[in-house]
């Protein structure tokens, strides 16, 4: 019984995502010897989840992306994975995760649990073949609907949409992308920044609906067809959502663990519950959730420290997301929401230089694009700390 199991100086991870394995490395970068153990509904293999949206074009499939296997992961880490396990219920107070495996007790627990794709609400026979791709299960299963096929649709033009959208006309696609806003990365780029990436997306063969959305999605024979409230009317062969991220939650919540837009942490990266910590893209320091490769390094670092006993408090520099899109290289490091100021866009050789500066000229934020992305360190140090 549950209640009969001795107490653990064990740290549990759940999720073995980036955040997950990248905390299990920082924290035996500073102790080989503390035991460690993974819990991962997944198989727990490494992969590396930014090239799910290069792959196509670098010719890699599925297969391909796996950098290490679950036993390499485990023996290069020294660590016990528990891959293909449900985690049904935490109890803070005992200290014990039930899992479908059986009652693994804890001495510190971290949620790594990473964030599901949006699903927007649709209409239409097929709703229930619109595809999206959160891990690399779900990009072998993208990748074996467009084999042999011709047309994509794309819902979103944010990073990700973006990014798929180059890699699949890249690879020979027809590529058509929906979105509510009138541009591309709307929260990220200013609009001189977003129509250059546009205009270099068409090129390269992207046609894209702006300021609408998808009314009905419907299978007509070989093809589906999905009418737009502009009243267009869009044909493709696989339609793939790409309109966000939300933190996963529910099993934070059901835990008696706070949470808001993510799983609310302090600065040591721990919840209102003793001894259950949380990052990566579930997790929400001081209002901020940045599901982005450097923000969840920073978090890893800092928190490995304070799981071994020397506590450790967050802080995020200037982290510039680099976006994938080789028709038009891009950095962006947007302003922080509320900044006060503006942007001012210079055109430049080979390139866009966008500056969001203060009243004062106080750099705030950037977007550099093409040539001008060489300029992404010098500008970073220019640019005040996220969470100082």
């Amino acid at each position: 019984m549950t209640e009969n199991l001795p107490p653990s100086s064990t740290i549990v991870i759940i999720g073995s995502g980036l955040a997950g394995y990248t905390l299990v490395r920082e924290i035996r970068k500073l102790n080989k010897e503390v035991p460690l153990t993974l819990i991962t509904r997944e198989p727990g293999y490494f992969y590396s989840k930014p090239m799910l949206s290069t792959a196509l074009a670098n010719k890699k499939d599925a297969a391909q992306l796996i950098t290490t296997s679950t036993e390499g992961m485990a023996t290069q880490l020294a660590i016990a994975v528990m891959s293909e396990t449900e985690v049904h219920a935490i109890d803070g107070s005992t200290q014990i995760v039930q899992t479908s495996k059986g009652a693994i007790p804890y001495g510190k627990l971290v949620l790594a649990l990473g964030s599901d794709q949006i699903r927007i609400p649709l209409e239409g026979n097929a709703v229930h073949e619109v595809l999206t791709v959160n891990d690399l299960e779900d990009y072998a299963k993208f990748r074996a609907a467009i084999a042999g096929k011709k047309r994509v649709a794309i819902l979103g033009a944010g990073l990700i949409g973006c990014e798929f959208a180059n890699d699949l006309v890249l690879g020979g696609y027809e590529v058509e992308v929906i979105d509510l806003a009138p541009q591309v990365l709307g929260r990220l780029l200013p609009e001189a920044a977003a129509l250059a990436l546009q205009s270099k997306l068409s090129e390269a063969g992207v046609r894209w609906h702006f300021s609408t959305t998808v009314q009905t999605i419907n299978r007509n024979g070989d093809v589906l067809e999905i009418s737009l409230a502009n009243g267009d009317s869009i044909t493709c062969d696989v339609t793939l959502s790409a309109v966000g991220l939300k933190p996963r939650l529910d099993l934070a919540k059901a835990a008696g663990v706070r949470t808001g837009i993510g799983i609310q942490v302090n600065r040591e990266l721990e919840t209102n519950i003793k001894n259950i910590y949380s990052l990566g893209d579930c997790a929400e320091v001081e209002g901020l959730v940045l599901p982005y490769v450097m923000p969840i390094m920073q978090a890893a670092r800092a928190l490995a420290p304070t799981l071994i006993g020397q506590p450790t408090a967050l802080s995020y520099p200037a982290m510039p997301v680099m976006v994938k899109t080789p028709a038009l290289p891009t950095v962006v490091s947007p302003p922080a929401k509320g900044a006060e100021g503006q942007w001012k866009t210079t055109a430049i050789d080979g390139g866009i230089e966008a500056r969001f500066e203060s009243t004062n000229g106080k750099l705030l934020g950037f977007a550099l694009m093409g040539s001008a992305t060489a300029q992404r360190a010098s500008l970073t140090k220019e640019l005040p700390p996220i969470l100082p």
